[in-house]
């Protein structure tokens, strides 16, 4: 079964963790850095992506609901609907603070803060 961009469901997390994203001006914003997964529900809860820092140093981690990334085989990366502005001033944690409190802190933030309707309800 495809997506409604025409994209299979299933994706191996080997083959999107290092996969670049962009916003929705085109411009390179980061890369995945890894996949949080709800292990209850069996789905995805965030994506995380890397970007703002500079050979690992002073990089920052957001969690994006996985449902904003949209693959575009031109770029070769993912695209998310958000501009440069929104990311800046999305919410952002370090690795260990995205798996604190089994993730959900940072999975509520950042559905709410994107305004995507969350899986889980």
């Amino acid at each position: 079964m495809t997506t409604q961009t025409g994209h299979t469901e299933a994706i191996a997390a080997s083959r999107v963790i290092g996969t670049s994203v962009y916003n929705n001006e085109g411009k390179s914003i980061g890369s995945i850095e890894d996949i949080m997964l709800d292990k209850t529900s069996n789905g995805i809860m965030f994506a995380v992506i890397g970007f703002g820092g500079f050979l690992g140093i002073g990089e920052k981690y957001h969690a994006v609901p996985w449902a904003s990334l949209d693959y575009d085989e031109d770029k070769g990366g993912y695209v998310v609907p958000f501009s440069k502005e929104q990311l800046k001033a999305a919410p952002a944690y370090s690795i260990n603070e995205l798996a604190g409190a089994d993730g959900e802190a940072a999975r509520d933030a950042s559905y709410e803060y994107y305004k995507v309707t969350p899986y889980w309800h």
